[in-house]
């Protein structure tokens, strides 16, 4: 077996790849990325038992073979590279021979047989989605869900397919980011629960890129191919909770603001804020916003005072400000609008501006106590 590659090309893909790798595997085969050569394509597959993911390249080569090779010691070779052409060939002794244009060096590699298949779907539904679409659904959804080992089902983000549009939801039982698209349908209903690993693999990949991506799915594992490029993971197993039924439908009090302002304002404010509780409170009064944060243990303090626009009746609400940071900072519009009912029911904020035909984006909040 032997083939030749553009080194920076073969590193660029072999990163990507990297990242379903865990710095400690269960299987030592775990650690290697499985080299599948059949002629000038070869498939290179990276794997973590739950999560599955390979790429075709391009290669000068006319011989085929199947071997496993440690993925860390070619990746730190790769990145001391400047582009040239790499020669790999397999030696009988069980290394494999890189040749680049100052010298050579030997890895020994494993059988690619021992390597784990991917999963087959059986009998999945399809849909298929513009890929700066999905990656823009991920972004704003999934810094939203939660890391509680207790509730799995909350430690991925929920994708509902239907005929009038596609929803992403996430939450952690504090906030819950829903973001849904009118103008893509599915062509039957599905939901599935998408764990966070392959998904900030796929957010990091698919940014700015302008291919489609053909999404399968059936009850326990979701498969996303695009390009040159196949990722296949275990989808968490449960029951999503009734997300409508937390959004309080009726709010009176609308507050609408400049974005930056309020962000910059809430990051300046929270650093005086108690460190357990990170509470900013805010206080508003026809068009006055009042944001202030207190930690009475070490006598600091911090207020501040900003202009907006609010309709309905005066009041004063607490948030933790690093939900309303993350949040804020998530969203890119220049106005944001936050509606409340009651100081001790949840918050919904939304962009007024800056999103695009069809889409909609609901982040809640829910309040902390004050303490008077």
């Amino acid at each position: 077996m032997k083939f030749i590659v553009s080194s920076n090309y073969l590193l660029k893909q072999l990163q990507i790849l990297g990242g379903v790798i865990n710095s400690s595997n269960t299987l030592p085969i775990l650690d290697n990325f499985l080299f599948d050569l059949k002629n000038d394509e070869l498939t290179v597959s990276a794997s973590d038992l739950e999560t599955t993911m390979s790429a075709k390249l391009k290669v000068e080569s006319d011989s085929e073979g199947k071997i496993a090779v440690p993925a860390k010691l070619l990746l730190d070779t790769l990145k001391t590279f400047p582009e040239q052409p790499l020669t790999f060939v397999v030696e009988d002794n069980n290394t494999i021979e890189l040749s680049s244009n100052h010298g050579k060096y030997a890895l020994a590699y494993a059988d690619g047989e021992e390597f784990p298949n991917p999963v087959e779907l059986e009998d999945p539904s399809s849909t298929v989605v513009e890929a700066d679409v999905l990656a823009n659904a991920i972004a704003k959804t999934i810094f939203a869900s939660g890391n509680d080992d207790l509730r799995p089902v909350m430690s991925g983000v929920f994708f509902q397919f239907k005929e009038d549009g596609l929803t992403f939801v996430a939450t952690d039982a504090h906030k819950l980011v829903k973001y849904s698209r009118e103008d893509i349908s599915a062509n039957q209903a599905a939901e599935f629960i998408m764990p966070k690993k392959p998904l900030n693999l796929l957010k990091g990949i698919l940014a700015g890129s302008e291919s489609e991506v053909k999404i399968e799915y059936n009850d326990s594992n979701a498969k996303f191919t695009f390009d040159d490029t196949e990722l296949i993971c275990r989808l968490i197993d449960g029951k999503y909770p009734n997300y409508e039924a937390v959004i309080p439908k009726e709010n009176p009090n609308k507050l609408t603001i400049e974005r930056n302002q309020f962000l910059s304002s809430v990051r300046r404010v929270s650093i005086f804020s108690n460190k357990t509780t990170h509470q900013v409170r805010l206080k508003i009064a026809g068009a006055e916003l009042n944001i202030s944060a207190e930690d009475v243990d070490y006598s600091n303090k911090a207020e501040e005072r900003l202009t907006c626009s609010y309709q309905g009746d005066d009041m004063q609400i607490g948030f933790n400000s690093r939900f309303l940071i993350e949040m804020l900072g998530n969203l890119t519009s220049d106005d944001v609008m936050l509606e409340m009912s009651l100081p001790n029911r949840a918050g919904i904020l939304t962009p007024v501006d800056g999103l695009d035909q069809g889409e909609k984006i609901t982040m809640l909040v829910m309040p902390v106590m004050l303490n008077n």
